[in-house]
């Protein structure tokens, strides 16, 4: 399988008609300068020179909503893209936008310049959520946006938020089921992060918002990440990427920020799975040695960062020891041998078990 190398381009808060309570975009981009097609050339070049050849190599424009600014500049940038398009060296080109950011002629202009997936900041499908954070679409703009980009043969990507203003783990839940019966082709999770010189911040030192705690969130985003690995959809992000000024203490003054945190959460999902495992086959722990064999991907999600697992287990039922093992396994089973006693487990399978409390 190919390496898969994305090249950013981040466009600044252009065109956007609204200024959502948690967003300043100028601090997410890194930059306060107005992007020009020499930038995007620049920008593939520079990235073109660390990849490897026989790569699959996507643009993607991030950012603000790239739909809603002028149509002359979107295809000034665009136009750089499709011209590594055409000639072969980028396979794919992807941006995202609002849902209220979206109509026919707007498609019929992306599919010129070869685009192939458009992203909505959908957030929530909550319209309280949304009038609280400010977004100005409705989730009826969600629908006839997802329907327009299906209908116009676009891969969809869907992005969620968590933790804004009026939300609840009940209404993540319901907009995690209802971006699964849209079908995405991709979605990504953001616990919600307050940024300086947003008005989230405002509303925090009024004490009118409350940040999700980073324990919260990862608790959050394990139901979420579960739902979305049932139905076998991609979810391409969970946590904000860090930059430069992305980053607790410097841009972020609240929030549920960590550099690895999608890896805090997978590796809390097999720790549900483990539990729901021994608990279910209340097997004698005590002073026993556990082994597990997983696929070699999954190796540091079971352990969990700085071996948080394997000292949970070890504390929890008394293990002697926790040994993982890579060895020549699929990604959707794991090996588990107690005292000579040794069972295949189907990872769906609890992970259906532990989800089946909360849906």
């Amino acid at each position: 399988m190919n390496k898969h190398y994305i090249i950013p381009v981040f466009v600044p808060h252009l065109g956007c008609p609204h200024d959502c309570v948690f967003c300043n975009q100028r601090k997410i981009a890194s930059s306060i300068v107005d992007i020009t097609p020499r930038d995007v050339r620049y920008t593939i070049e520079k990235y073109l020179s660390f990849f490897r050849q026989n790569s699959f190599i996507e643009i993607a424009f991030y950012g603000g909503s790239f739909t809603a600014i002028d149509t002359k500049l979107q295809n000034d940038l665009l136009g750089i893209a499709y011209e590594y398009k055409a000639k072969g060296i980028i396979d794919e080109i992807r941006l995202s936008t609002r849902p209220d950011a979206i109509d026919e002629g707007i498609l019929s202009n992306l599919k010129r310049y070869g685009v192939d997936t458009i992203e909505l900041g959908v957030q929530s499908m909550d319209q309280e959520v949304l009038d609280a954070s400010g977004r100005g679409h409705t989730i009826e703009d969600v629908y006839s946006s997802v329907e327009l980009i299906k209908k116009n043969g676009f891969k969809l990507g869907l992005q969620m938020m968590i933790g804004l203003p009026k939300d609840t783990l009940n209404k993540d839940i319901k907009t995690a089921m209802k971006f699964i019966e849209m079908d995405p082709d991709c979605v990504r999770i953001y616990p919600t992060l307050v940024i300086k010189d947003t008005y989230l911040e405002k509303l925090l030192y009024n004490k009118k918002y409350k940040a999700l705690e980073t324990e919260e969130a990862v608790y959050i985003s394990t139901i979420l990440l579960t739902l979305f690995y049932l139905e076998n959809i991609n979810v391409i992000r969970v946590g904000l990427q860090v930059t430069e000024n992305i980053q607790l203490g410097e841009d972020v003054v609240s929030g549920p920020f960590h550099p690895a945190f999608r890896q805090i959460v997978e590796s809390n999902i097999y720790r549900q799975i483990l539990d729901a495992y021994l608990k279910q086959k209340n097997i004698d722990t005590d002073k026993k040695e556990l082994t597990i064999t997983a696929n070699s991907k999954e190796i540091s999600n079971i352990s969990g960062q700085k071996s948080s697992n394997i000292n949970y287990l070890i504390k929890r039922y008394g293990f002697k020891k926790v040994r993982i093992y890579q060895g020549d396994v699929d990604m959707s089973h794991i090996y588990i041998e107690i005292d000579g006693i040794c069972d295949k487990i189907d990872l769906k399978l609890y992970m259906k078990s532990y989800i089946s409390e909360y849906i």
